[in-house]
């Protein structure tokens, strides 16, 4: 069995957002930047950060950053993470699964979608410029 595992992260998890200290603290490794298959949504939470959930319907892709973590910092990092996210599994543009971060669908009950920005990133650089989607 493997003492480390895979996890994608697409909000404040991200390098040099607001939340990566809770991987890089505990021995994280950025992977790769990657997106998601083209089933998922995405919404802002209140602008603090997003929530990403898995639809049957073809959306968008999500892009997010895949990091290997240890297994015993696992539960370190999902204790930090805001009430209404939670992990599971997350599939990839080229059709793999990882374990990733996913709202629970009361969260994003009268939230912003953001999906068609294509990502928290995009999203908070126009947010800057004043741009607000749909």
């Amino acid at each position: 069995m493997s003492n480390t595992t895979l996890l994608a992260v697409n909000g404040t998890l991200m390098r040099g957002l607001e939340l990566n200290p809770n991987l890089t603290n505990v021995g994280a490794t950025f992977i790769r930047e990657d997106k998601t298959d083209s089933h998922y949504r995405l919404w802002s939470i209140n602008d603090v950060h997003p929530a990403m959930i898995r639809t049957k319907e073809k959306n968008n892709s999500v892009e997010l950053e895949v990091w290997e973590l240890p297994m015993e910092a696992f539960a370190s990092v999902l204790s930090n993470e805001p009430a209404g996210l939670s992990i599971g599994k997350v599939k990839l543009a080229d059709g793999t699964d990882v374990l990733g971060v996913l709202g629970e669908p009361w969260l994003v009950e009268g939230k912003l979608e953001i999906t068609e920005m294509g990502g928290w990133r995009q999203y908070t650089e126009a947010k800057k410029q004043n741009y607000s989607p749909k």
